[in-house]
C-alpha cells in the first residue's frame, strides 16, 4: 500500500458532495483519468447516499465512514455506516429495487457501483450497518500531452 485515509462525517445530505469531494482529491495522487475519477466519484455518491436515506431514514444523528486505500494503480474503497442493515442483499443488488419507493428512488445504485469498480462486496446485518467495499484498477500507460 502507498497510502491511505479515513474519514467520519454525519449523515446528512449535504456531506455527500463533501465526500465525493474528498475521495476525488485523494486518489488524485495516482493520475486517473477523467471518467475513472468521475465513475469513483459517482460510486462514492450512490453508496454515501444509500446510507443515508437507506441505512439511518434520513436521520442526520449517525456516522459514515469512509477508508481509502492507494496502490500503485488500485483503489480500496470502503463505506461503511451503523445502520438498520440489508435484510436481503441478493435482492437490494437488483436493478430498480429500492427499499423507499415514495422517495422515488431509481433502485440502481448497486447497479451503478457494480458497473463502475471492478469488484464489489456487501457486508450488512440487520440493526448493525453495511460495509461496501469496491476496488478499482487504473488504466496505465497514459498518454501525456505537452
Amino acid at each position: 500500500m502507498n497510502n491511505e485515509m479515513y474519514v467520519e462525517f454525519s449523515s446528512i445530505s449535504e456531506n455527500e458532495s463533501f465526500a465525493r469531494v474528498l475521495v476525488a482529491s485523494f486518489i488524485a495522487q495516482l493520475d486517473p483519468t477523467m471518467d475513472e475519477l468521475t465513475e469513483i466519484k459517482t460510486v462514492v455518491s450512490e453508496a454515501v447516499t444509500n446510507s443515508i436515506i437507506h441505512g439511518y431514514n434520513n436521520e442526520a444523528d449517525h456516522k459514515i465512514a469512509i477508508e481509502c486505500k492507494l496502490y500503485d494503480d488500485e483503489i480500496e474503497l470502503t463505506i461503511k455506516d451503523k445502520g438498520i442493515g440489508i435484510i436481503d442483499i441478493d435482492e437490494a443488488r437488483q436493478p430498480l429495487f429500492t427499499s423507499k419507493p415514495e422517495l422515488e428512488r431509481s433502485g440502481m445504485g448497486f447497479t451503478i457501483i457494480e458497473n463502475f469498480m471492478d469488484s464489489v462486496n456487501v457486508i450488512s446485518t440487520v440493526q448493525e450497518g453495511t460495509t461496501v467495499m469496491m476496488k478499482k484498477q487504473l488504466t496505465k500507460n497514459k498518454t501525456v500531452c505537452k
